[in-house]
């Protein structure tokens, strides 16, 4: 955990600078494997979780649980995140455990400001990801 609190120390205000001044807050969530939890002012909702190993950074933002998805729209969600995929720079869809996310991963070796414009770019695409697809959505 360590490790990965220093490899990110510093970022909250590279993120707050990106973000015009907007909060950001990094919390550590304890288990097996380190993850910081990195909560923005304004979109407590969608935290980001960061995770590292070796060979890369994982960046995740989860959207909605199957609980929250049209059962008779499902496919067609399912059609729409394909279809959307390439246009979403930075981020791609997926699904864990039930629960539909958007992720981006970066190099281990990458730059604080590369990190920093992940988390932000997977921020902001969170939030128009819900937007556009809230009619799947109950």
């Amino acid at each position: 955990m360590e490790h990965l609190q220093e490899r990110l120390n510093g970022l909250e205000d590279l993120i707050a600078a990106r973000l015009s001044g907007t909060s950001v807050s990094f919390q550590p969530i304890p288990g097996a494997i380190p993850v910081i939890q990195v909560v923005i002012g304004g979109r407590e909702e969608l935290p980001i979780f960061v995770t590292a190993s070796h060979a890369q950074i994982l960046c995740i933002c989860y959207l909605w649980a199957d609980a929250e998805v049209q059962p008779e729209r499902r496919v067609e969600l399912m059609e729409v995140l394909l279809e959307l995929n390439p246009a979403i720079p930075l981020s791609s869809f997926g699904r864990v455990d039930g629960r539909y996310m958007l992720f981006g991963a970066l190099s281990a070796n990458s730059r604080a400001e590369d990190i920093a414009s992940d988390i932000v770019a997977l921020s902001e695409n969170a939030l128009e990801a819900l937007e556009a697809l809230a009619d799947y959505l109950i």
